[in-house]
């Protein structure tokens, strides 16, 4: 139900809860995105004749849960996009690693480059033709059993940031095949979730602070938030 994934609504803006598998908006796949759902949503529940106005402000992956923001004016739309640009937008992440002897908070900095052909990012410690500098600060905020919770500030919005620097630092986020998590997750996605997000609001100018639940169907995210 979309309703229940609507963590944030005004006039200007839509703030959704994505699911783990849920696209942000279409691709080659031709799998229906959230940006259609939450269309069709809008127009049914609010009975609106012709289209209805959304944009998508910024991307999540779609093995990744959490926030994801949606403008339904295009003043919104254009305001939004540049404050995530002026790095105006913060954003925490909460991700789940396996235990390993790592300081209890760090800032990485590395180079990345973006490999269209399969999709990833490659990781680089210095500065390297064609890499962008990525940087983000993680926090150890909880132990498990078998795994470690952090919470994560990003500096820069790079491709598979969180992914690429914790695979390379030797702590891959659970699920994460593809940067060398050593097992899948049954839902095929990755433990890592958009918590946070906190920004001035384009139009009226508040303070705007939203938590994204984890998902309930993962007794290890569960354990993270009890």
């Amino acid at each position: 139900m979309m309703e229940e994934q609507i963590a944030y609504e005004d006039n200007h803006l839509l703030v959704v809860n994505k699911k783990v598998g849920q696209l942000v908006q279409g691709d080659k796949t031709g799998d229906e995105s959230l940006l259609e759902s939450i269309k069709n949503f809008i127009k049914k529940r609010d009975d609106k004749p012709g289209n209805v106005f959304l944009g998508l402000v910024h991307r999540i992956d779609r093995p990744t849960s959490g926030l994801v923001i949606y403008a339904k004016t295009s003043k919104a739309l254009s305001r939004l996009t540049q404050m995530v640009k002026n790095r105006e937008v913060k954003k925490t992440y909460w991700a789940v690693v396996g235990k390993e002897m790592i300081p209890q908070s760090q800032r990485l900095v590395h180079y990345l480059k973006k490999n269209e052909k399969n999709n990833k990012a490659s990781v680089f410690p210095k500065v390297t033709e064609g890499a962008k500098e990525a940087i983000l600060t993680y926090h150890i905020i909880k132990t498990l059993d078998n795994y470690m919770l952090l919470e994560i500030d990003l500096e820069t919005g790079r491709h598979h940031q969180i992914r690429a620097q914790l695979s390379k630092t030797g702590i891959p986020i659970k699920g994460d095949l593809k940067y060398g998590a050593p097992r899948s997750n049954p839902d095929g996605g990755i433990n890592l979730h958009a918590r946070k997000l906190e920004f001035i609001h384009p139009v009226t100018k508040e303070k705007v602070e939203i938590i994204a639940p984890v998902p309930q169907n993962d007794a290890i995210w569960r354990a993270c938030e009890e």
